[in-house]
């Protein structure tokens, strides 16, 4: 019986340990068109709304956004995706 449960707990713990090979990310993208005082909290919603984003910061006056999440649930596509359906385009800072 040790012998047939050995392979189920094997995996179990590898299952249970997924979440240890994510990474918090922090990424800092340049958005363009933000030109009111409004822009920025519609960059943060839709950026918030990406699946893994745990925290956003945006800069009106720097154009720019900082985002942490959770890289094994979201990615830089889905980022710049949410800016730009939002209408405002978005990638990396150089």
């Amino acid at each position: 019986m040790t012998k047939l449960l050995a392979p189920v707990f094997a995996l179990v713990g590898l299952i249970a340990s997924a979440p240890a090979f994510a990474a918090e990310r922090t990424i800092t993208l340049a958005v363009q068109n933000m030109d009111c005082a409004d822009c920025p909290y519609v960059v943060k919603k839709s950026l918030e709304a990406v699946p893994g984003v745990a925290k956003v910061t945006v800069s009106y006056k720097d154009k720019t956004a900082t985002v942490v999440y959770d890289d094994s649930r979201g990615n830089l596509k889905a980022l710049t995706a949410a800016t730009t359906n939002a209408g405002y385009p978005s990638a990396p800072k150089s």
